[in-house]
């Protein structure tokens, strides 16, 4: 079904069994809000679990709100090198990191101007890591009452937690704290690499009509 969904830093396992499951068509004309993951993601390390934000370039107050699409990143601050080392630390001892290594670390060593174009980045690199094609359907215009699609938008937001029932699967320190759900597509992938496609494919996604 042709489903309606953000481009966010490296989606969650909810939104990324939607992209599996469903022809998706990228929302990119809608204007930028704070506390999603639009620019924040969230791993597993020793401690549980673990944010990693973007930072991004703030407009003055004159221009107000601005389109996704438009939204630089805020490049002065190392945060690429950053990122990169905490899923270093979280993951070199995960089943398949060295294996998928390769794809992800370039993300961190070129720099992007934009948000989204980064963002869009990270999804291709998991496609192209899973042998799928990703979705290049994008909107033309902001509608906030979409006919004919199915409206995943709101999976962007932090503040809703969503109880998805899925499968746990062995996380790197689940020895040490409980099984911690919904986290970065990352996390799925590095711990089990090729059977992530398979994952992602027998999920439930009846949350997304309720």
């Amino acid at each position: 079904m042709k489903t309606l969904l953000h481009p966010t830093y490296f989606p969650n396992i909810v939104s990324f069994a939607t992209i599996i499951q469903n022809e998706i068509v990228w929302e990119v004309e809608d204007n930028f809000q704070k506390q999603t993951y639009r620019n924040r993601c969230e791993i597993c390390n020793d401690r549980g679990q673990h944010l990693l934000s973007i930072p991004i370039s703030h407009v003055g107050g004159n221009i107000g709100r601005q389109k996704y699409k438009d939204i630089k990143i805020e490049n002065s601050y190392a945060w690429q090198r950053q990122h990169w080392r905490t899923l270093q630390t979280a993951y070199r001892t995960s089943p398949y990191f060295e294996f998928y290594e390769d794809d992800i670390a370039p993300l961190y060593n070129n720099n992007f101007e934009f948000l989204l174009d980064f963002n869009l980045k990270t999804i291709e690199a998991i496609t192209e890591s899973l042998q799928i094609e990703t979705s290049k359907n994008k909107t033309e215009s902001y509608i906030k009452n979409p006919e004919g699609l199915l409206d995943a938008r709101s999976l962007v937001s932090t503040k809703i937690k969503i109880d998805t029932n899925f499968e746990e699967y062995e996380q790197v320190f689940g020895d040490r704290h409980n099984f911690i759900e919904n986290t970065s597509i990352l996390d799925l992938l590095f711990n089990e690499g090729p059977n992530s496609n398979q994952y992602l494919k027998s999920q439930d996604l009846s949350l997304l009509n309720a």
